[in-house]
């Protein structure tokens, strides 16, 4: 009984990690975008994104603990995610709004493809939790 509510309770974080990155990185910026003049929206992502990286830091730290006994192999790509959000939100985000501020165009696109592909692989890498967790 402990065990399937454990492995429950693991899938459904893992999904609702893969799930908030996804709604959040595809469709809330891009709606923001679309919805607001872009001084606007862009003041908006401002204070939408640190919320977002402690949302991913707090729920793949829960989901990496809640896993530890079925995969360790899935709970140490959980464990990653919380690691790397960190400098992603403490020096990755700063340098990309400094970017931006300063009209270093080249910059920014590189700062903001980075933090794009580290999205992504955190989405990726979710989302084999999740594969894994289903078939434990």
């Amino acid at each position: 009984m402990f065990e399937t509510i454990l492995r429950t309770s693991a899938l459904l974080t893992a999904s609702l990690l893969f799930g908030g990155m996804l709604l959040f990185s595809a469709s809330f910026a891009a709606f923001l975008f679309k919805s607001l003049p872009p001084a606007e929206a862009r003041e908006l992502i401002r204070k939408a994104f640190p919320s977002f990286y402690i949302f991913v830091a707090i729920t793949s730290l829960i989901a990496a603990l809640l896993t530890i006994s079925m995969s360790l192999f899935s709970a140490g790509i959980l464990a990653l995610i919380t690691l790397s959000i960190i400098p992603t939100r403490q020096i990755l985000m700063p340098a990309i709004n400094t970017a931006s501020d300063a009209k270093l165009k080249q910059r920014f696109l590189v700062l903001h493809g980075l933090s794009v592909v580290i999205t992504l692989i955190h989405i990726i890498a979710a989302g084999y939790v999740i594969i894994d967790l289903a078939a434990y």
